[in-house]
């Protein structure tokens, strides 16, 4: 299953503009797509706590694009059903499996992001775009404020960012969990077509990521603004591999690692340290309260119980009487002159068989002595 999780969204986007991106999006095979919402500090309370990405399910062309949310799950959220959709299947009747709401923000100072986590609860995916070496190495450590609501660290690549990606710093972030996101719209799109030099910049900033993270934990993603920015996925595969990621590693920015973002935002707003979940819970049987029901399984466990302590009694004593009962049965059966039961003479132990072939020896030895003493 292919991720796509950055398509440029503002208030001021088109709705024809953005069925559009999303049907070519659909066309070219992924599945799971992110509307993004860029915001600027400073962040006020309001924009904290209220998503400005309309519910995809609300949208005019939703049920013609966009699968149905999966009702199996007891959460009655949005957010939390589409993530569901996210990590099922790929694209389900020919529609996208999911349309996630994403915010990134541009940071760059490490102490202002301290309404990182409300503002993580109201979107389904947050990113962090650094602008300075402290907000990057901050957001890499997770020592600034809130950085662990941060799981993906967006970098503007076509922009002269003036540090250098060093391997500390980003291989601490990927043992983290936290994943690199590469925008290939800003080298190859019709932007970055139009600047040579935010290509160069784009490509020697995506060299240096790469040699920094030896290829781990890097998310690709589009950033289009149109259709006409997004590329199949077998091109942009191709277009790393010259730059220099190798296949595998652009097949996973593409499929393994955007889910594992996914996912593990999801965990965020569904459990405390991925251990706690909404589960089902149980339905009394028909005309039966739940206290009844309590009742009866206490009475049904004290039932078994009982039948357990009195087998395992049982087990016991017929051990215990077993054991007695053998002990006397090979005294009766041993006889005191070396026969068995029936009489028969009982096998000679190795023991006692070379005994018997020493005291032979002995005889035989003091047999030969006593002939020659006669003889002389």
């Amino acid at each position: 299953m292919l991720y796509d999780l950055n398509i440029a969204w503002t208030p001021s986007t088109p709705a024809a503009d953005l069925e559009r991106t999303l049907k070519t999006s659909l066309a070219l095979g992924y599945s799971v797509v992110a509307l993004n919402y860029h915001l600027q500090p400073p962040i006020s309370a309001a924009q904290s706590t209220t998503c400005a990405i309309p519910d995809p399910s609300t949208l005019p062309f939703a049920q013609s694009l966009i699968a149905a949310p999966s009702t199996t799950s007891s959460s009655s959220s949005s957010s939390s059903s589409s993530r569901t959709n996210a990590a099922g299947a790929a694209t389900a009747n020919g529609k996208l499996r999911a349309v996630l709401r994403r915010v990134t923000v541009s940071t760059a100072d490490k102490a202002a992001n301290y309404r990182l986590p409300t503002l993580a609860a109201a979107y389904d995916v947050l990113a962090l775009r650094p602008t300075t070496e402290d907000a990057f190495n901050a957001a890499c450590t997770g020592t600034g404020a809130a950085a662990d609501a941060v799981s993906l660290i967006s970098l503007d690549l076509a922009a002269h960012l003036g540090f250098h990606f060093r391997p500390k710093p980003c291989m601490a972030a990927v043992a983290r969990g936290v994943r690199f996101e590469v925008c290939y719209a800003q080298g190859v799109g019709a932007s970055g077509a139009a600047d040579p030099r935010a290509r160069s910049l784009f490509i020697g900033h995506l060299a240096g990521l790469v040699r920094a993270t030896r290829g781990r934990g890097i998310v690709v993603s589009s950033e289009a603004r149109s259709a006409l920015d997004l590329r199949a996925p077998a091109d942009v595969v191709n277009l790393l591999a010259v730059w220099g990621l190798g296949p595998e590693r652009g097949a996973e920015a593409l499929g393994v690692n955007p889910r594992a973002v996914v996912m593990n935002e999801g965990l965020k707003r569904s459990g405390f340290r991925g251990v706690v979940d909404v589960v089902q819970s149980a339905v009394a049987p028909p005309g039966q309260n739940m206290k009844a029901a309590a009742a009866d399984g206490r009475e049904n466990k004290k039932e078994e119980g009982g039948r357990e302590k009195a087998a395992n009694g049982e087990t016991k004593s017929a051990q215990q009487n077993g054991g007695k009962q053998g002990t006397k049965r090979k005294v009766v059966e041993d006889g005191a002159d070396g026969t068995d039961a029936n009489g028969d003479a009982k096998p000679l132990s190795k023991r006692q068989a070379k005994k018997l072939r020493r005291a032979q020896q002995q005889q035989q030895q003091q047999n030969n002595t006593i002939e020659k003493k006669v003889a002389s």
